[in-house]
């Protein structure tokens, strides 16, 4: 292309030049490009997204124009501050003035690997369960002594220590100063938290570093030092305080703080906070315990103004009063029933005396006996054959007995006398129940 000429009396105007521009630029084809991403402005909507290249070493930049489609069908996700290599071609726009390289390939190359690498541990480990929130401890309320791994002088260690101690003035720290970036970071932090875990002294493990770069942080995300953390038995709490690519460690720890001086404040708890919160525990401790004795004052005084409670001698007043009232009642019931059975006593007793011998007797009956010829014992007369002329007889009235001799006998029914020695003119012979009459007359042979 033949150099354009021009002088101060025949310039060349904007569009020649910018045309000129384009036509050299436009000569040097597609290049490859190695840098690290920012600014990356994208939208799936969009036909064409916009992202800044830089050049970490030189902190120089390139302006880069890609289809979204490019970055749609990435096999990583594009984010600020992945390095990559670009495949692109020069271009210039004449009517602005602007230059850009307009993408046609996107690699990851360098921390874009690693960052990628990580990712894929960081779901392999997600899926083993190294990540569970059944796994992690949280850190004692007042840890008796506080672990710290951090670099040596370092601000992250500065103000861990500060803050704590302002919150707290007697905690103490055991600290191991180790590298925080580099090759050497992960196998010492790891040393590091053994000698912390297995001391018996430490509740709780602080690993902090003051953010950095994405390659500065890159041993935080090592899968050695992250099985290292979750086999941990003490708290571990993970201070490297950089957004939004955070390490592994960040995922496995059992606390994750945001910066180190947010991890002191989580650790150690505020003195004068805890202060405030135990007068104001006190106050309110205070408060229900008055009304208690309020609540309770009232329910003594409103039992002390029941009648019971009053005079005491009122429930047994009355309780004796009852007891003599019921006295009263059974010793008229005990009486009435005495009266009653004394009366049936009574009427008894009449009708046996008025049915029993001595009454027959006194209404003028009397018993007439017989002794045996043979000697027995002497039997009542109730029929004429037990007493044959001339048979003993006693005969018992009311007021004793009489002895006599059967002269004859007379029977029942009978008209006049027969030839037994018998006469009529006279009463019954004395029968058992027979009332006494006169003496039978005597016959005329015996007179």
């Amino acid at each position: 292309m033949a150099q354009a000429s021009s002088s101060a009396e025949r310039p060349l105007p904007v569009g020649r030049v910018n045309g000129l521009i384009k036509g050299w630029i436009e000569r040097l084809g597609y290049v490859w490009v190695e840098g690290q991403l920012t600014q990356v402005n994208y939208k799936e909507t969009w036909a064409l997204s916009y992202l800044t290249l830089r050049d970490v070493s030189e902190e120089s930049s390139l302006s880069l124009t890609c289809p979204s489609s490019i970055i749609r069908s990435a096999p990583f996700p594009v984010r600020d501050g992945d390095r990559v290599v670009v495949c692109a071609k020069p271009n210039y726009y004449p009517k602005r003035g602007t230059f850009s390289l307009r993408v046609s390939e996107i690699r990851p190359v360098g921390v874009g690997e690693l960052l990628a690498r990580i990712e894929r541990l960081r779901q392999s480990l997600a899926d083993e369960g190294l990540f569970d929130e059944s796994r992690k401890t949280r850190p004692p309320f007042l840890p008796r002594r506080v672990g710290l791994i951090t670099g040596k002088d370092s601000a992250a260690e500065r103000d861990v220590m500060s803050v704590a101690r302002d919150r707290w003035p007697a905690v103490a720290f055991e600290v191991r100063n180790t590298p925080v970036q580099g090759a050497g970071t992960m196998p010492r932090v790891v040393e590091a938290l053994k000698e912390l875990d297995e001391d018996p002294a430490v509740d709780v493990i602080i690993i902090a570093r003051g953010g950095g770069s994405v390659e500065d942080l890159l041993p935080f995300s090592e899968e050695e030092l992250v099985r290292a953390v979750a086999a941990a038995r003490t708290p571990v709490v993970s201070a490297i305080g950089h957004e939004p690519d955070h390490p592994v460690l960040d995922n496995v720890a059992d606390l994750r703080a945001a910066t180190p001086t947010d991890a002191a404040k989580r650790v150690v708890p505020d003195v004068a906070g805890e202060r405030e919160l135990l007068a104001d525990l006190r106050a309110r401790a205070a408060e229900s315990l008055r009304r208690w004795v309020r609540t309770q004052r009232e329910s003594l005084r409103a039992i002390a103004t029941r009648p019971s409670v009053a005079d005491p001698t009122t429930g047994l007043r009355r309780q004796r009063e009852e007891t003599r009232l019921l006295g009263e009642r059974s010793r008229r019931a005990v009486g009435q029933l005495l009266e009653r059975h004394r009366a049936q006593l009574a009427s008894l007793r009449s009708s046996v005396a008025a049915l029993g011998p001595a009454a027959t007797l006194e209404r003028g009956y009397s018993i007439v006996q017989v002794k045996p010829r043979d000697g027995g014992e002497p039997e009542v007369v109730t029929s004429v054959e037990q007493a044959p002329p001339g048979s003993q007889l006693r005969i018992r009235v009311a007021d004793g007995a009489v002895l006599a001799a059967g002269i004859g006998v007379s029977r029942a029914g009978a008209g006049d006398t027969k030839n037994t020695g018998q006469t009529d003119s006279g009463g019954p012979a004395g029968g058992a129940g027979s009332p006494a009459g006169p003496e039978p007359t005597t016959p005329p042979s015996e007179q």
